[in-house]
């Protein structure tokens, strides 16, 4: 099919206007920045177009509409002004009537509207053509006061970082969706045609994802909080990268009911889901008591429970919370068996996150091989050898100290897994990640080494995923042993288990410990 141009711009002429007198407009400046970027990707020049948005009579506005079957995607930016505008609904409207009769309105997974926000309007304030897209948001929270503040060419630096950035992901998604327009000689299927309705409608091209991506190659990420919003991007960009097919690709519902099936739907026909948890806890959907972040992680695990289902879950270094249902969930998350189940739960810096994400992929790249049966009663391990390994990190101090712990849990059927304090600097830390990345399980010794170790170790172990594992760690665990001290009684944490024994060492504390690893 032939379009005589690839770029309709809809918006409303008050968005246009600069606020420092002399200066080009928002709208003008977007225009002259996409045409550039699309250029260079396309290899050619494209066609984008915008009226001026000056003439006010019925017979220009019928020409305009005219002109709409020509156009191969229409952009949309959206303000309270454009939702408030008859002209500019009717240019939406019209375009999407047009489409119907162009190839649809939908190609693949792709929609040819895409909803640029340049000021935030809530989305159930939004028209129905809208609601079922995700788009771009070329605003960002104020980290003070939280009030939204506009991306621009010409803020602050790191404004304009978010603002190039945000440019060129919607460039590549236009890229993309011009190239199979191109391509594609025939309409796309005409009863999956509609934009406005929830069980059809697709996101607009922020997936950017390949319409020759299969369910084997698709990736659940897990809608986030706003204070995530920018690095679910990056996640988003790298998977896509990849030739993946990330969902969902339109909003999740409001309504609890609406809201799961969704949710399920998506996660169906991905082998792989991805969740980042922030600081804030989320919006509780209508009819339920828990956020959207908690329920799609919920969700996750019932599908693991159908068969293997890797989660991959991050949490900033520092994160700091002010809502204690968010610090729930975090506890839950870091100490929750039933969730760590299936799950690599990486509290790391971010990027050492995305390492560990693409580590994972290329894994399931790899063709599977029949894994051997684990004996009856034992769930087996990272060496597929049936045995249950305890990794007992203790410091240098208390060598010899946990010998009689580590008898213990022999005794009872454990492979224990002591660390090596003689030898060269580099082995000792190979060793130390090699025994992280085959664990089921790590016991912190906590005796002589003070809590700065322990913490650090803790970190340690939270990267593990970063080292090569395959499966998540069942369960971690601090043994708070002697000496006693005021440091130790106050001593308390959500990330691991912990078994106070600073008396002499009795065998019951440890029972939680060994009936959760025999579960």
């Amino acid at each position: 099919m032939s379009f005589e141009n690839d770029i309709f711009i809809s918006y409303a002429h008050i968005d246009d206007v600069a606020l420092i007198e002399g200066q080009k407009g928002w709208i003008s400046s977007f225009h002259r920045a996409l045409d550039i970027r699309l250029g260079q990707l396309l290899g050619r020049q494209p066609r984008i177009w915008r009226d001026p948005k000056l003439q006010g009579n019925d017979a220009f506005a019928d020409r305009l509409v005219d002109r709409l079957p020509g156009v191969a995607i229409l952009v949309s930016i959206v303000s309270p002004r454009y939702l408030k505008s008859e002209w500019c609904l009717r240019e939406l409207r019209e375009f999407i009537n047009a489409a119907e009769h162009t190839g649809g309105i939908r190609l693949g997974h792709k929609v040819r509207v895409f909803k640029i926000v340049k000021t935030p309007v809530p989305l159930d304030q939004q028209v129905a053509e809208l609601q079922q897209m995700l788009g771009y948001e070329f605003f960002t929270a104020d980290p003070v006061t939280g009030r939204p503040k506009e991306l621009s060419q010409t803020a602050e630096a790191e404004i304009q970082r978010l603002y190039w950035a945000k440019l060129d992901d919607l460039a590549h998604d236009l890229t993309e969706l011009i190239e199979l327009l191109e391509r594609s000689g025939a309409p796309s299927n005409p009863a999956a045609s509609s934009i406005a309705s929830p069980s059809t409608a697709g996101r607009t091209g922020a997936s950017g994802a390949s319409t020759m991506a299969t369910a084997e190659r698709a990736v659940y990420l897990a809608e986030t909080t706003y204070d995530l919003r920018e690095k679910r991007d990056a996640i988003r960009r790298e998977l896509q990268a990849q030739g993946l097919r990330v969902v969902p690709e339109q909003p999740l519902p409001h309504v609890i009911d609406e809201c799961a099936q969704a949710i399920r739907t998506a996660l169906a026909g991905t082998a792989l889901s991805i969740h980042l948890v922030g600081r804030n806890y989320g919006l509780i959907p209508e009819g339920a008591t828990e956020s959207t972040i908690v329920l799609q992680n919920e969700l996750a695990i019932e599908r693991a429970a159908s068969g293997s289902y890797p989660r991959l879950i991050w949490i900033p270094e520092k994160l700091e919370s002010e809502d204690e249902r968010q610090l729930r969930f975090i506890h839950h998350l870091q100490t929750d068996p039933r969730i760590q189940q299936g799950a690599d739960i990486l509290q790391t810096p971010f990027e050492e996150f995305k390492l560990a994400v693409n580590r994972r992929l290329r894994e399931q790249e790899k063709p599977k091989e029949p894994e051997p049966e684990a004996p009856s009663g034992n769930a087996g391990t990272e060496a597929g050898d049936g045995l249950v390994r305890i990794y007992l990190i203790s410091d240098r101090r208390d060598e010899n100290a946990p010998t009689q712990l580590a008898d213990y849990l022999y005794e009872k059927g454990f492979e224990v897994i002591l660390p090596v304090f003689e030898g060269d600097e580099a082995q000792i830390r190979k060793d130390h990640e090699e025994n992280l990345s085959v664990c089921d399980a790590v016991l912190f010794y906590y005796g002589e080494g003070n809590e700065l170790w322990l913490r650090q170790k803790l970190r340690e172990v939270q990267k593990s995923a970063a080292f090569g594992r395959k499966k998540p760690i069942v369960i971690k665990a601090i043994y708070v042993a002697p000496p006693d001290s005021p440091t130790k009684a106050r001593f308390k944490t959500r990330e691991a288990m912990v078994i106070d024994q600073r008396a002499p060492f009795d065998p019951a504390a440890l029972s939680d410990f060994i009936s959760q690893l025999h579960s």
